[in-house]
């Protein structure tokens, strides 16, 4: 592949399609795999499905969004936190097979609109999703997640323990001061190295049950939830209703990380291989993952971090991050150790990732400089948050749109029904250009 570029990134160690040596291509692999492993690991524990069919899931998406994209982007795709309350919710009443059907959805609205983009361009897509619509959004997504943040520090068995909470906190100070007064891999590593320490607290406290890791064989094929083989297929329309539309608020997040690439790698993504391929990619990697048992990917910053302090931007570096993943799924007793993690561990690593998701919400609209002075602006952001941050649903019958969905679906109405400015507004600016003419006046 190296030959197929005549230009070269003269900022890379390693360009695009260069090919590093075999003990430092696997070192740098490595690398990778544990830049992505806390969060790809956290979100099938938060939603309670097998952690190693999420590793599985998340290196065979990435082999296939190189695929489709031409191996010229050097991405990884995990787990998504964007479908987690969502996924949550539908577990709870329905289990799997109704997660399995709103991932594929999702998967397939992303499919959908790639090959729109491919036939009419990529301009209308902003329109649909403005940064004003986009960045309350991605507040709710963060959010929305907060009560189940510190139900998992702070409760046992539905009771307050005070031990339990205190493992949360040490799990997120212990973090904290792995990203703030560490540098190079170790503060890319933070949240894993955060859950470790938690992890050995728990040990310590007696709050970890170690049988499921006992009973795990070394290798084993990981659990497998098969669409049509491993259960029944049947329709779950509210489940699709519900996952579909947040699919159109991860792809901005996959548009934001493509023009980070873009200026990492001094290349245009958006024009080769074109957006609709990186889409694609994207959509078919959670179809992929919703008829295996994973969970929804999208691509991931924690490794586009990697390619900025490294400077190494090989696909193959990344693509062997994705073989890695595959390999260590097949690991019996990895993927019985994660499981046995212990809730208030996972309760104070979501204290920083979800907040981390809202945060980025809020950074879109600095970013962006929107104007909350304009009523257009406050009411759409306003309408958008309490809704989805105050958990209202709209329920018909068997149908149910969470709130995140309803959100979603609301925010993007308002700003296409609503005028760019009130009437109040228009009023008000009429009557500063009268004032201002009748000064010109009194000047002359």
């Amino acid at each position: 592949m190296s030959g197929k570029e005549k230009f070269r990134n003269p900022e890379a160690i390693l360009d695009v399609y260069e090919k590093p040596e075999l003990g430092q291509g696997i070192l740098l692999s490595l690398q990778h795999m544990f830049a992505m492993f806390g969060s790809t690991v956290l979100v099938p524990i938060l939603i309670g499905i097998n952690p190693s069919i999420a590793l599985l899931s998340s290196g065979i998406g990435t082999l296939v969004h190189m695929i489709l994209t031409r191996f010229k982007i050097p991405a990884y795709l995990g787990s998504s936190f964007a479908f987690v309350a969502t996924m949550q919710a539908l577990m709870k009443a329905d289990g799997y097979p109704a997660v399995a059907q709103g991932a594929i959805a999702s998967g397939l609205v992303y499919v959908i609109v790639a090959l729109v983009i491919a036939k009419v361009g990529s301009g209308w897509v902003n329109k649909v999703l403005p940064p004003i619509v986009v960045g309350p959004i991605i507040i709710v997504i963060g959010l929305s997640l907060a009560t189940t943040a510190a139900n998992d520090a702070m409760m046992n068995h539905e009771k307050y323990d005070l031990t339990y909470f205190g493992v949360a906190i040490f799990t997120l100070v212990m973090t904290l001061i792995f990203q703030m007064c560490f540098k190079g891999f170790t503060s890319l590593v933070s949240i894993m190295l955060g859950i470790v320490c938690g992890y050995i607290l728990a040990c310590f406290l007696g709050i970890v049950d170690f049988s499921g890791v006992e009973k795990a064989a070394w290798f084993s094929m990981p659990s497998l939830d098969v669409m049509g083989i491993s259960y029944h297929f049947k329709w779950y329309p509210a489940a699709i209703l519900a996952m579909a539309p947040i699919a159109f608020v991860t792809m901005t997040e996959h548009m934001g990380h493509i023009m980070v690439l873009n200026s990492l790698t001094k290349r245009d993504f958006f024009k080769n291989p074109g957006l609709h391929r990186t889409m694609m990619g994207d959509g078919l990697s959670t179809i992929i993952a919703g008829f295996i048992g994973g969970p929804p990917t999208t691509s991931y910053g924690e490794n586009i971090g990697v390619l900025a302090m490294t400077k190494v931007h090989s696909v193959w570096v990344l693509a062997g991050a994705a073989v890695c993943a595959i390999v260590f799924s097949f690991v019996g007793k990895l993927a019985a150790l994660i499981e046995s993690i212990p809730m208030p561990v996972i309760g104070g690593i979501s204290f920083l990732l979800f907040g981390t998701i809202a945060s980025n919400g809020l950074k879109i609209l600095v970013d962006d400089q929107i104007d909350f002075g304009e009523k257009r602006n406050m009411l759409i952001a306003s309408v958008i948050l309490v809704i989805g941050i105050g958990g209202a649903y709209l329920q018909l019958g068997s149908f149910q749109l969470t709130s995140v969905a309803l959100s979603t679906i609301i925010g993007m109405l308002l700003n296409w029904l609503l005028p760019k400015k009130a009437a109040s507004e228009k009023a008000l600016e009429e009557k500063n250009k009268e004032k201002q003419k009748q000064d010109g006046k009194i000047y002359q």
